[in-house]
């Protein structure tokens, strides 16, 4: 039994929004992803998939998306990306997948869970600057970034929580947008996550950049890159 991760699926099984556009990298990419998941991950492992899911713009448009994520090998728990818009109320999709009888995701939101060695917790993050935010309309860029602060340290609370009766089991992050980026750090996560004795964090959203290193040490924290097309749409590992 093991753990791994990737962000950005990007999956578009009931759209047109292919990521084929965006490079040759992605040519295919959805067959890629079946065919390198089936390869490493088993029926008794977990994927951590921290954001953007599905191109889906309602729960109903993203149920093939889901469907096939549900048919691939191992449990998930998937988190919420800037570009899932399908996302809706927990209720509503815990709902929508006993409906279609997907049965082997959960939801990495507002709370924590115990897969093997670790305790895994998350949330979605928000642009690193105001000035990044690409958005329809006009958004309360400093009202979103103090709502996902608050989801994580929910997460992180539930976390702490499970490792009352698991101290031996590290605490991992996930999250969609970066906390740190080249020369930008978002100091109020980095302030939480050492509040809570996080160590490792692992984020996706950024594309295209794959002569990046696949992790970064700041401040005794290693934050590690898992974007689908940076991974090669290979689920990376964690040890």
């Amino acid at each position: 039994m093991a753990l791994f991760t990737m962000a950005d699926l990007h999956f578009c099984a009931a759209s047109d929004h292919s990521m084929d556009v965006f490079g040759s990298r992605w040519q295919d990419y959805m067959q890629k992803i079946k065919k390198n998941w089936r390869a490493v991950v088993g029926e008794n492992d977990t994927v951590i998939l921290p954001g953007d899911i599905s191109w889906a713009m309602t729960l109903r448009e993203a149920r093939e998306d889901l469907l096939l994520i549900d048919s691939l090998p191992g449990k998930k728990l998937i988190g919420k990306g800037n570009h899932d818009f399908w996302w809706d109320t927990a209720a509503k999709i815990g709902r929508f997948f006993e409906e279609n009888g997907i049965t082997t995701i959960s939801l990495l939101y507002n709370n924590a869970y115990v897969v093997e060695d670790f305790i895994v917790c998350g949330t979605r993050g928000w642009f690193l600057e105001k000035s990044q935010q690409i958005t329809v309309g006009d958004v309360d860029y400093e009202k979103i970034m103090n709502r996902e602060i608050l989801r994580l340290c929910l997460s992180l609370d539930a976390a702490k929580t499970l490792q009352k009766s698991h101290p031996e089991k590290e605490i991992l992050v996930f999250l969609h947008f970066p906390p740190l980026w080249r020369d930008f750090v978002c100091e109020k996560i980095l302030s939480l996550l050492d509040e809570y004795g996080v160590r490792r964090c692992y984020y996706g959203h950024i594309h295209g950049v794959y002569n990046a290193p696949p992790f970064e040490d700041y401040q005794g924290k290693r934050f590690t890159l898992i974007s689908s097309d940076y991974l090669n749409f290979i689920p990376h590992r964690i040890f």
